[in-house]
């Protein structure tokens, strides 16, 4: 075991280099003391199988981040190229597997080792919280999980993003490149593994927190590393949760709330109670709920789990379609947004009167059907269609986050299939697949588009062949445009002056009008006579 004084298999960075730059950037960053370096950087040597070279006389006596000998780059904003360096030194070693989540292990273990202990965390969020108030803890709590690399802020970075002006006022469009892609390898072996009982049961347990992760080969299937994930202990509805920050964020400090328990999800009274229970815990975040059934729902489901954060989405920004009010609920102003899906926003100083109201209405939707616009609640056999994706902020007198009233968003949802809509009849339709064909979640509903990483390639190509005035025939036998060549033609036929400066910004506009049209087939009350007319019908049944 042990590396000598040599360079990486990189070539940029020495192995003494990495090792004391990772650390004195965990100093810089305040994720450990300074009296703490030797002692990490010997650790940081151990994690890669590594017994020396040692530091210099001059590291090693540092009295502080201002002297000469701190590594170059320990004020970075990421540590990703010192990371990618003593990977490769583990690679070399032997001690992990040569591969992009082999080498994630290694920089989460060491990153692991570099930073507070969780109730050292959890210490400092509380009395941040106490002294500062709840928007300090989070921004503390935030940049530490940036600095340690659990919120992986490069690869974020990577992610193509945009605004599209539509009816429904700007919908914000991602192109998600955040998340890594799986390694080929990967792939071949997890299909050749033994299947086996899984721990963590998925990775939204609390019990991630400082798991090592493994391979595809493992018998228990791959897992990723968590040693620098820490977990703040919550408690909402009476019982123990986790608030975390999102490894991969779709938007401004996108935090994740788990419930301690493995359990299913669920959109109940009790799930109210939660979300109302956050928002008075960090009342500067919004907090929502994805939908608890499947086409409607998210992509976990086995576990149950919030997310918020300190974005305003365009659905919040809607204007009023129409306003209502609910008998027996006197404190409570409901309205009908004008938003693509059918959502009603009820708003209350009354938090008793606002959490009866939305579960009166949930239970209310949970049991509604109508024929006339293809609503169905249960099937004969009692298999339930209809839920609600429920969103909850606290809101000032202006209509800014963090006041005294509460606001919830209530998005009617129904998962219906039908012969022509296989997928769904509330999902995205098939015209729309060369865009987007999943499921339609909370962050979705709310007018924040996800897209998938291959649209970057296809619409880069779907560009050059529009500026080259390619047929829809020949567009259609191109490999990267094919699935787009009705959609391209018909933007060639409505953009006849295309060139250079303008067919990036007509494609993307035409991305988000799709995305705009996504987010209408989901709606379960159309915007057409017979659809506003079954929306106010459920209303005055209420």
């Amino acid at each position: 075991m042990g590396v000598g004084s040599g360079r990486t298999s990189t070539g940029d960075v020495s192995l003494i280099d990495a090792a004391t730059g990772i650390v004195d950037y965990a100093a810089v960053h305040g994720l450990i003391g300074w009296a703490d370096r030797v002692w990490a950087a010997n650790a940081v040597l151990e994690s890669v199988w590594a017994t020396g070279p040692g530091p210099s006389e001059e590291w090693v006596l540092a009295e502080g981040p201002a002297s000469p000998a701190v590594t170059p780059g320990a004020t970075a904003e990421a540590p990703d190229e010192l990371l990618a360096s003593l990977a490769e030194v583990a690679v070399a070693n032997g001690c992990t597997a040569d591969t992009a989540s082999g080498r994630d292990r290694i920089a989460m273990r060491v990153m692991g080792l570099l930073m507070p202990k969780p109730s050292e965390v959890k210490a400092r969020f509380k009395g941040l919280a106490e002294e500062d108030g709840p928007k300090a803890a989070t921004d503390w709590f935030y940049r530490t999980c940036c600095d340690a690399g659990y919120v992986r802020r490069t690869a974020i970075a990577r992610n193509v993003s945009w605004d599209t002006q539509t009816d429904w006022g700007s919908l914000e469009i991602t192109i998600n490149l955040s998340k890594p892609e799986k390694d080929p390898r990967e792939i071949a072996a997890a299909g050749k593994a033994p299947a086996g009982e899984k721990y963590p049961a998925c990775q939204l347990c609390i019990e991630n927190e400082g798991y090592p992760g493994r391979a595809a080969t493992d018998a228990m299937g791959a897992h990723p590393a968590r040693q620098n994930l820490r977990i703040i202990p919550i408690r909402l509805g009476g019982e123990r949760w986790g608030l975390q920050y999102s490894p991969y964020a779709y938007f401004s400090e996108h935090c994740i709330a788990m419930s301690a328990i493995h359990r299913p999800m669920h959109v109940d009274r009790d799930a109210l109670t939660c979300l109302l229970d956050f928002v008075d815990l960090l009342p500067h975040y919004f907090i929502g709920s994805n939908a608890d059934l499947p086409v409607v729902g998210g992509s976990i489901l086995s576990h149950d789990h919030f997310q918020g954060g300190a974005h305003v989405f365009p659905m919040m920004r809607a204007s009023t379609a129409e306003r209502f009010s609910l008998p027996g609920f006197s404190d409570v102003s409901g309205e009908v947004l004008h938003w693509p899906l059918s959502v009603l926003r009820l708003t209350s100083s009354n938090r008793n009167q606002l959490l009866d109201a939305c579960d009166h209405v949930i239970r209310a939707w949970r049991s509604w059907s109508d024929e006339s616009v293809g609503v169905v609640a249960h099937d004969p056999d009692g298999t339930p269609h209809n839920t609600v994706t429920p969103i909850v902020r606290r809101v000032d007198a202006e209509g800014n986050t963090g006041g005294d009233a509460y606001e919830a968003y209530l998005a009617l949802r129904c998962n219906v299939t039908s012969p022509e809509h296989p997928l769904g009849v509330f999902h995205p339709h098939e015209e729309w697949h060369h865009i987007k064909r999943e499921n339609i979640g909370l962050i979705e509903v709310m007018g924040l588009a996800i897209l998938p990483p291959r649209l970057v390639g296809e619409l880069g190509r779907v560009e050059e062949l529009l500026l080259s005035g390619a047929s829809e025939a020949q567009m259609a036998a191109d490999p990267l445009a094919a699935s787009h060549a009705s959609w391209a033609a018909k933007l060639a036929e409505e953009n006849p002056e295309l060139s250079a400066d303008s067919v990036h910004r007509v494609v993307r506009d035409g991305v988000g009008l799709v995305f705009s049209h996504v987010l209408e087939d989901a709606g379960v009350f159309k915007w057409d006579d017979a659809g506003r007319a079954a929306q106010m019908r459920f209303v005055a049944s209420l």
